[in-house]
């Protein structure tokens, strides 16, 4: 890899670190940047899922106080995105990736109509009668939707972070500040699980130099990502997460 392939690396890990803190969908950025070094497709999502571990990591943390507030939601759907990214990551490595492919600028779209919808279906929930609304945790919908997008995240990741906001959005009726605090949360356990199973099962299929400066990159722009994503308004916030997760979907069915 020459100096000019890693310096697009670090600053594709860079934008993808924050785009992912403040939305979601950095994977689209650094994967294409990895194919376009020359990196082959497994290696670049299995090293690109490795790589944006640090960047989710520090979104996570800038959101430390709106994900304190969601303690019990962290440990109730942790152990549900585990399960799905362990599917996810077993399915990358054991079938044809155009399978899945196929169907990801769906569900990116599906994620969009959700954010898109999600203060409509927000004041539904409000508006029920309140022994409606006791329930202790959240609904089963809501849990089969985390398992899927942890099934979708540990495949391949892409937008992962729109439709993670988009279901919780839609479901539940927490201000959205708290629910992209809790996305990163759960994209980034995700992709560390997802990074564990790549290492354990297909070793070689991992690009360390690759990863390591994707890393580096995501680690900063998480920082910043995180700093900037707090302070925008929920309109605004909704506003971006609708733009990227059109322009994902323009890339992947350009791709």
């Amino acid at each position: 890899m020459s100096l000019t392939d890693a310096l697009l690396v670090v600053l594709a890990g860079i934008g993808a670190g924050a785009v992912n803190a403040i939305v979601g969908s950095g994977t689209l950025i650094t994967f294409p940047t990895l194919l376009l070094i020359g990196v082959p497709p497994v290696t670049a999502n299995v090293s690109n899922s490795l790589g944006l571990i640090p960047g989710s990591l520090a979104g996570a943390i800038g959101y430390r106080r709106e994900v304190r507030e969601l303690r019990s939601l962290v440990a109730h759907f942790a152990p549900i995105s585990v399960v799905g990214s362990i599917i996810g990551a077993v399915l990358l490595l054991r079938l044809d990736p155009d399978i899945f492919r196929a169907v990801v600028p769906v569900l990116v779209m599906a994620g969009i109509v959700l954010v898109i919808t999600g203060p409509y279906l927000q004041r539904r929930v409000r508006e029920k009668p309140r022994d409606e609304n006791a329930s202790t945790g959240p609904g089963n919908l809501a849990r089969a939707g985390i398992l899927a997008a942890g099934v979708y995240g540990g495949y391949f990741g892409a937008a992962q972070g729109i439709i993670v906001l988009g279901l919780l959005g839609a479901l539940m009726a927490n201000p959205v500040q708290q629910l992209n605090g809790l996305k990163n949360v759960l994209v980034m356990i995700v992709n560390a699980v997802a990074a564990v199973v790549f290492l354990i099962v297909s070793p070689d299929q991992v690009d360390w130099k690759a990863a390591g400066l994707i890393a580096v990159g995501s680690a900063i722009g998480g920082t910043a990502g995180a700093a900037v994503g707090r302070h925008l308004p929920p309109n605004v916030l909704r506003g971006l997460i609708v733009v990227v997760g059109l322009v994902a979907v323009a890339k992947l069915l350009t791709s």
